[in-house]
């Protein structure tokens, strides 16, 4: 888990510490694909995130393994034959926030973040909304979007090509705290 959270400190930069940077280390991923036969759901709780509150800077990080299906072999289709765990063991989302917030203050805020999003080792810029709250120090992000399959060059065989849909639907929830550096 600290050799992820290296990786996302050198994404956003290692300048400004302390009071900038926040870290979720325990964020919550779950996609939903409506289906004809049968609906698909799966929920990672293994998302890690640091925010830039200086900078607005986001990047989010999930391993692919860890999301867990129903079903196991569900589970096993999806990293063996769709995301291809092995060889893209990681979804990424690098962005920024674009509104301006006065993190010093409680409140609940509407946001929107624009920036890449890499799942199977393929780049695509989303713009979603999102809602931002802070409270006593703790700022906490939500979000749900649409993600389509064909846009990660994610191929459905074509056997289950009705069963499975060609967007799924993506929530997230992260909730940070400040960062610390080890002494």
């Amino acid at each position: 888990m600290k050799k992820i959270l290296i990786i996302i400190l050198l994404f956003i930069g290692y300048n400004s510490f302390s009071q900038n940077i926040f870290v979720c280390t325990n964020g919550e991923v779950t996609f939903f694909s409506k289906g004809p036969i049968e609906d698909i759901e799966a929920t990672s709780k293994s998302m890690n995130s640091i925010l830039n509150i200086s900078t607005g800077e986001i990047v989010f990080v999930v391993p692919m393994t860890t999301f867990n299906f129903r079903k196991a072999l569900m589970q096993e289709h999806f990293n063996e034959k769709y995301v291809e765990s092995d060889k893209y063991p990681k979804g990424t989302y690098k962005g920024k926030i674009n509104e301006k917030i006065d993190y010093s203050k409680n409140g609940e805020y509407d946001i929107t973040s624009t920036g890449i999003l890499n799942i199977h080792n393929v780049d695509k810029e989303h713009a979603e909304k999102g809602k931002l709250v802070i409270k006593d120090g703790a700022i906490s992000i939500k979000s749900e979007f649409n993600v389509a399959v064909a846009d990660h060059k994610i191929e459905i065989p074509k056997l289950l090509i009705d069963n499975i849909a060609d967007t799924v639907k993506v929530t997230f929830s992260a909730n940070y705290i400040p960062f610390k550096k080890d002494k």
